[in-house]
């Protein structure tokens, strides 16, 4: 909120009794009225006079359709009404949000990891929603996600969103929230960078700060920048959060948009993943025609029925057997008819019972008591055609689709290197070496020097030991290495490291 100006006169609306400010923005302010019939609060939000332009029109107009096209999902704000008061400023009535919203919340306390889950996923399924019916957000923040009386995230302000197609053009997101390619020259951005700004605002409800900035240190704009187009993801530095967490946050907020997840609906899910790993219930996704929850598999045939399949996660096998204890306890689920008898559990598929119906409206959430074996495979890496001669193969984006259930043995996982650090030399040039935690006869070594968008050209070495070009090392450059063993796997997710 900005202190500007006295407030605007809030406009006299027929049917509508005004109440209060709610808060003031830069092209418009939104105020509390009470609506006479059917009686209700409402929010409502009006054009500064002095902006009435025709961009700012026309911005105003696709707001509200856009909203209008996605009020029926639980977790974007809800859009009654849109006209033209008496004295010509456009106005939208739309769903009040009483509680403290996310831009209140996260400087101001220790938000729990449990409930930001919550709000991650729920979040994520508002994002994918609105990506399927071809609507960027671009502006996702704590400031544009605001709580219902009933405690659940609300998405709101779509003033500059897009549609996906190849004529979306970008403007007016939030820095701190920015992925790279939209502060680039020529700047872009599709799906991935929704999934970036979504990952962004999770990583400052855990860290009560906003992801590149430093506490007590210079957070200028020009600095922001540069630390998100070069810098390593700082650690959300919490003991309660797993590194799971830690490590979805760090691919779908990766430099170079190809590394992200691709979708959304991939953040939840790998969200729900971290939920399991915790044994805290999975939050539904609130998604038209699709599983609330991976553990929910199609009624397709009796033996696939139920059946759970794997969910690709960047990360090593990760395999949670249960004891005697973890037998008999409740894991929450979505209930729809009765469960099916599971069978007996082999790996690495377990059988648990399935929902069934439409995932249900917000607040609508039951659940029931069910035991089972979750298992987690993720084959992620970068992989080399022909080690010791051939080019190299650029990296393969790992799946975010459910994976079909694994067959045979899994390979033991390869470690990222180790103490990845560099050191300019006088002549401008910067040599970076790091360390090998699990050597192995015939590793070697695929690196590459990270910019600001796009992909980097890889090469393969068998030291452990690189030097950057001093034409290529102006200003602060940052590098990524992964370990690629003879057998052509490799790090799940590659060290990353910056010289200045």
């Amino acid at each position: 909120m900005t202190a500007r100006r006295e407030a605007s006169a809030p406009p006299d609306l027929p049917g509508y009794e005004y109440v209060r400010v709610l808060g003031l923005g830069g092209f418009a302010d939104v105020f509390l009225y009470r609506q006479h019939l059917p009686r209700r609060d409402v929010a409502v939000k009006v054009l500064l006079a002095g902006s009435l332009d025709d961009d700012v029109r026309e911005r105003f107009q696709t707001e509200a359709n856009l909203m209008a096209q996605l009020s029926h999902h639980p977790s974007i704000v809800t859009i009654h009404h849109a006209a033209i008061a008496a004295d010509g400023r456009p106005f939208l009535v739309m769903e009040y949000c009483s509680r403290a919203g996310l831009a209140e919340r996260y400087r101001a306390e220790r938000m729990p990891v449990p409930e930001v889950l919550r709000i991650g996923v729920r979040l994520a399924s508002a994002v994918e929603t609105a990506h399927r019916a071809g609507i960027l957000h671009r502006d996702i923040k704590p400031a544009n996600v605001l709580t219902t009386d009933f405690g659940w995230p609300a998405l709101t302000d779509f003033g500059i969103a897009a549609t996906t197609g190849p004529a979306a053009q970008t403007m007016g997101m939030s820095i701190p929230w920015s992925p790279p390619e939209m502060l680039a020259e020529h700047p872009s951005s599709d799906e991935r960078s929704d999934v970036y700004a979504l990952a962004a605002t999770v990583y400052s409800l855990l860290a009560g700060r906003t992801p590149f900035e430093l506490p007590g240190g210079n957070n200028s704009a020009q600095q922001l920048v540069a630390r998100i187009e070069r810098s390593p993801l700082p650690p959300v530095g919490r003991e309660d959060m797993p590194p799971q967490l830690q490590a979805v946050l760090d691919r779908a907020m990766a430099k170079h948009p190809s590394r992200r997840y691709s979708s959304a609906m991939a953040v939840a899910r790998a969200l729900q993943e971290v939920e399991a790993g915790l044994r805290l219930p999975v939050t539904p996704l609130d998604l038209i025609d699709e599983p609330t929850s991976p553990f929910e598999a199609p009624l397709d045939g009796d033996d696939d029925a139920t059946r759970l399949r794997g969910i690709a996660l960047p990360g090593p096998l990760q395999v949670t057997g249960l004891d005697d204890e973890d037998a008999t306890r409740a894991r929450s689920v979505v209930v729809g008819r009765p469960t099916l008898v599971a069978p007996p559990v082999t790996a690495p598929t377990a059988h648990v019972g399935v929902p069934d119906g439409p995932p249900p409206r917000r607040g609508a959430r039951v659940v029931a008591a069910v035991a089972g074996l979750v298992v987690v495979a993720a084959v992620v890496g970068v992989l080399v055609a022909t080690l010791g001669g051939a080019d190299p193969v650029g990296p393969i984006a790992p799946t975010d689709d459910l994976a079909a259930p694994q067959t045979g043995p899994a390979a033991a996982p390869v470690p990222a290197p180790h103490s990845l650090a560099g050191v300019r030399a006088a002549d401008g040039s910067v040599t970076f070496t790091w360390q090998n935690p699990e050597p192995q006869d015939g590793d070697q070594y695929l690196w590459g020097v990270l910019a600001a968008t796009g992909e980097p050209t890889l090469e393969v070495v068998d030291t452990e030991r690189v030097t950057v070009p001093a034409d290529q090392a102006t200003g602060e450059v940052c590098v990524q290495v992964s370990i690629v063993r003879a057998d052509r796997s490799a790090s799940a997710r590659p060290a990353q490291g910056c010289a200045p």
